[in-house]
């Protein structure tokens, strides 16, 4: 049996610090900035250059839009979304509690998720002025998470990914789009750049610490106090409290893992999040970055599975602090 010393020695080794916070949220600084996430994140993962979709025709003048699956080349990088998805993850969000007489209630959750992707039938028209007409392909999304241990509902989302080309009008490289609606009142529309690379995810830190509107540290307020002190979910590591894709990291360590796509995709600098006036005057959301990972796994048969993986950073902002709100799953395709 350990002694009183013993078990003292070894809750103070497992135990938050306030250095846990401030190096976290120096290494994750980037997503607190959505307008730079897309290259920062882009050059710490060591990734090269962008992947585009191939080239999608409309149908001719005259005739109705053609139907049919999309083929993999024309989806590009979000091919491998299509299908369904099972698995867990974190969620760790800040919330106002002006009811139960707190400037803010840490809520930390372990979940259980399903996402379903489905094809858009058919090439997408957007019609030109400046330019000709333009055609690309996407796919719809239903996004459903629950509590792991309780099963009470968390967070439901429907939503759409979209493969855009080149355009001249304006001048734009060929991008990855991300529109969602969230039952808060909140309309999400994300832009960025999908990636493929040899080998496994770079996973890098992601903070879950508050800073003011400026982006200087909170000091002397207290209000990292129920950030050290909380215990998180059954399943889900102490650090991840600081950096919760340390759940992400563990969860594919000794994974053999032979090709990822990456989807980087940010509210700014182009998009941006609508809020119903509640959230604009009581927490209103005011950026998001988010990263996917769709992965190839090595079985030992020889075989391959597809594993998705992503981390979300959602910044909320009331008491004049930014929150970040973080969100992170591992998912297998079924």
């Amino acid at each position: 049996m350990a002694s009183s010393t013993d078990v003292a020695e070894t809750n103070t080794a497992t135990a938050l610090t306030e250095e846990n916070f401030t190096q976290a949220a120096a290494q994750a600084s980037h997503f607190m900035n959505p307008a730079t996430f897309v290259q920062t994140e882009a050059a710490n993962q060591g990734l090269g250059a962008p992947v585009a979709a191939a080239p999608v025709k409309g149908p001719p003048p005259g005739e109705p839009r053609s139907g049919g699956e999309a083929t993999d080349s024309e989806l590009g990088v979000l091919a491998g979304l299509r299908g369904s998805w099972v698995g867990k993850g974190f969620n760790l969000i800040a919330r106002p509690d002006k009811q139960g007489g707190l400037p803010f209630f840490l809520e930390l959750n372990a979940t259980k998720e399903t996402l379903e992707f489905t094809s858009i039938s058919g090439p997408i028209p957007n019609r030109g002025t400046e330019q000709d007409d333009i055609f690309f392909l996407g796919l719809t999304y239903l996004q459903r998470i629950s509590e792991a241990n309780e099963s009470g509902g968390l967070h439901i989302e429907p939503g759409i990914w979209i493969n855009v080309p080149a355009t001249e009008a304006p001048k734009a490289p060929p991008s990855i789009v991300r529109l969602a609606t969230i039952p808060h009142g909140n309309a999400l529309l994300a832009q960025g750049q999908g990636f493929e690379v040899q080998g496994g995810p770079k996973i890098s830190p992601a903070s879950s610490t508050p800073v003011q509107d400026n982006g200087e540290p909170i000091k002397g307020l207290g209000y990292l106090d129920p950030f050290l002190t909380a215990q998180p979910p059954a399943g889900i590591p102490l650090g991840a409290i600081a950096n919760p894709n340390l759940v992400l990291t563990e969860a594919i360590k000794g994974q053999s893992i032979v090709k990822t796509v990456v989807l980087l995709v940010a509210s700014e600098p182009v998009g941006g999040i609508e809020n119903i006036p509640f959230l604009t005057a009581n927490a209103t959301a005011v950026k998001m970055s988010a990263i996917f990972w769709i992965e190839t796994i090595q079985l030992p048969g020889g075989q391959t599975r597809l594993q998705l993986q992503y981390s979300q950073t959602v910044v909320l902002n009331f008491e004049k602090i930014n929150w970040p709100h973080v969100s992170v799953a591992t998912l297998v395709k079924f």
